[in-house]
């Protein structure tokens, strides 16, 4: 007696290519930190806003088991770079090895990433091109893993990757696991990237920053009205970071004289101000031309939210 096994049907089928998969950047809306670890871990609380200034990435099939990476336009890592020829903590790679191994697929996939969010930012722009991964090779591959076993495994690749699969703004507790979705006014934001930039892990091993914030809670926050909720709470990672980086302070002060209330997002370097009114940014001056600045206005929803 023979057995036949039924032909995957076209939604498991690998596909030849995924093109033009967003990932959008994220800010801090406020960080507090309010406790330690035994491990080491710091216990935050925060929302975290999906924004629209994201990256792109572009997925290609191989069948030859390999992953690849390139960024477009990057001639240091042209079509084909073996993932060992990448920065050790490439989160897309990572991403996609993960996933492979834990579907046990032997596809592979070239991965093209058209960067754009700035890097060591603050901007969540390697978990959000991770989680973009996770999402689009799922489908490539035709493969599909269990929501709790793919948020460990997103996990597993950085504490911001899960929010990023949530599909939208969330209150985010813990290491950055506890995930709650929350809803947000709909608003714009100037986003200010100076130059240089500051290493997480210097910050979170400060003696300086403040562990103890006093908890909140997502009724607490919900409960300002539309207009006051951006104004909620502060971002404990700041003192620290502008003492590491003084660009942080230069670029909070600009957007003062600009009669814009900014604060940190993440662990910096960049900045943010709610825009209450449009600014025209060709009149605004006393920027150092190798500094990004971007309207962005808050997104409804992830674009892969119904992946």
């Amino acid at each position: 007696m023979t057995t036949r096994t039924a032909p995957p049907s076209r939604a498991q089928r690998p596909l030849k290519a995924l093109y033009d998969v967003p990932a959008p950047a994220k800010l801090n809306l406020f960080l507090h930190i309010t406790g330690r670890r035994p491990d080491g871990y710091h216990l935050l609380q925060s929302v975290f806003m999906l924004i629209d200034w994201c990256d792109t990435l572009h997925f290609e099939l191989r069948t030859d088991g390999h992953i690849s990476r390139t960024d477009l336009g990057d001639p240091e890592h042209p079509a084909g770079t073996p993932p060992e020829a990448l920065p050790a903590e490439d989160l897309a790679v990572r991403a996609a090895k993960a996933l492979q191994a834990a579907c046990a697929t032997p596809l592979g996939v070239h991965i093209s990433l058209e960067k754009r969010i700035p890097s060591q930012a603050g901007m969540g722009g390697g978990s959000s091109d991770a989680a973009s991964c996770l999402l689009a090779l799922q489908r490539l591959w035709g493969v599909r893993l269990p929501a709790d076993k793919l948020r460990t495994l997103a996990l597993s690749l950085g504490a911001d990757v899960p929010f990023f699969l949530s599909g939208g703004h969330a209150w985010v507790e813990g290491i950055g696991e506890k995930i709650s979705p929350i809803t947000l006014p709909c608003a714009r934001f100037l986003v200010l990237k100076p130059a240089a930039g500051v290493p997480t892990q210097s910050i979170f091993s400060a003696p300086s920053l403040k562990r103890d914030t006093e908890t909140a809670t997502m009724l607490g926050f919900a409960a300002h009205a539309d207009d006051q909720v951006f104004k909620f709470g502060h971002n404990d990672l700041q003192p620290v970071a502008q003492a590491m980086c003084p660009q942080i302070g230069q670029s909070l002060d600009w957007l003062k004289a600009q009669h814009l209330d900014g604060r940190m997002t993440g662990s910096g370097s960049a900045v943010f101000a709610q825009l209450l009114h449009d600014i025209d940014l060709s009149e605004l001056s006393g920027l150092p031309d190798d500094w990004k600045i971007k309207k962005c206005s808050t997104l409804e929803a992830h674009p892969l939210a119904a992946w």
